[in-house]
């Protein structure tokens, strides 16, 4: 049986390549985008879900639009100076034909989940304010979900937001706290192993030539990606492969070797943002989380290759 997953989702450039990753593999089944802030405005990312659930005849697989705002802090900017101001590295799609449900994001989270206690796996690629609400108005959802999958924080490397915290941990560190100390099963896929897994030039050359929808809209806006990660890490063209090892983690977990540990997010001052894991438990009570320290790139790029080209 395939996993039945959720995407909360902030498309975005690595948005897409994990989406459409995610709609091609057969371990998985999506029955729901939810969209939120982060790398455009709540409003853009919307309806960048909505186009990517059609983009290959999935239009019948529902998208809430979520939070446009973080819990706690205000907004100070988005992710477009990495991924386009429309989140599609400035191409300007048409608009998609669909709509969004008549739900937030919070609301269908809770109302998916309990609809099918144990079943489904939430996976944010973004700032996680929309699980932070969902748990808000339904705390008991913590105990009915089977497995939470982030793409975030960075616990024992450099951040990519600040030298200590990570983008979608950073953009609602209260959020992501209160996500680190629900109690449900919860896997992190952050800096630590998505730094490592790169996709070359050469690998995108020969992800190209594949003549698929998904294919030539990830060929169409990754160059705006690539000047960013040229200007910021001098990457020569190359990109990190964030959002797609999040969903390879679901389809291959055995691809990542984790270890389990509290974490905490740092919600003040300067290091806000940064994920801390208490290896010592010298802190107070928090239930583990899986952190993901160790990757086989080559395998995970494999499987985002075989699964985009076939």
């Amino acid at each position: 049986m395939p996993k039945k997953i959720i995407i909360d989702t902030d498309p975005g450039v690595d948005d897409t390549i994990a989406i459409c990753v995610a709609l091609r593999s057969p371990e998985v089944q999506v029955i729901g985008l939810t969209s939120v802030f982060g790398n455009a405005p709540g409003e853009v990312t919307a309806q960048n879900a909505l186009r990517l659930v059609e983009l290959e005849g999935h239009g019948d697989i529902p998208v809430a639009r979520g939070s446009d705002v973080p819990l706690v802090f205000p907004l100070e900017r988005l992710g477009t100076w990495v991924h386009g101001e429309d989140g599609m590295g400035n191409t300007h799609p048409p608009a998609p034909r669909g709509k969004l449900v008549d739900q937030t994001a919070a609301e269908f989270i809770i109302d998916t989940v309990r609809a099918n206690p144990g079943e489904v796996i939430l996976v944010p690629v973004g700032p996680l304010t929309n699980l932070g609400l969902a748990l808000r108005l339904d705390p008991g959802i913590a105990g009915l979900v089977k497995e939470v999958v982030i793409m975030g924080g960075a616990v024992a490397c450099p951040g990519n937001m600040t030298p200590v915290s990570e983008a979608n941990i950073y953009h609602d560190p209260h959020a992501a706290d209160m996500v680190m100390a629900a109690g449900w099963p919860l896997t992190i896929v952050g800096l630590d192993v998505t730094h490592k897994t790169m996709m070359t030039t050469q690998f995108q050359q020969e992800l190209f030539k594949a003549d698929n929808p998904a294919v030539r809209l990830i060929e169409k806006i990754l160059p705006c990606y690539k000047n960013y990660f040229n200007g910021a890490f001098g990457l020569n063209g190359a990109i990190y492969t964030h959002d797609p090892s999040a969903l390879a983690y679901v389809i291959r977990p055995e691809l990542f070797e984790t270890q389990s540990v509290p974490v905490f997010v740092e919600t003040a001052g300067r290091c806000v943002g940064q994920t801390v894991a208490d290896w010592h438990h010298q802190w107070e009570e928090r239930p583990e989380v899986k952190v993901c320290l160790g990757v086989d790139s080559p395998g995970v790029l494999a499987l985002i290759k075989e699964r985009l080209t076939k």
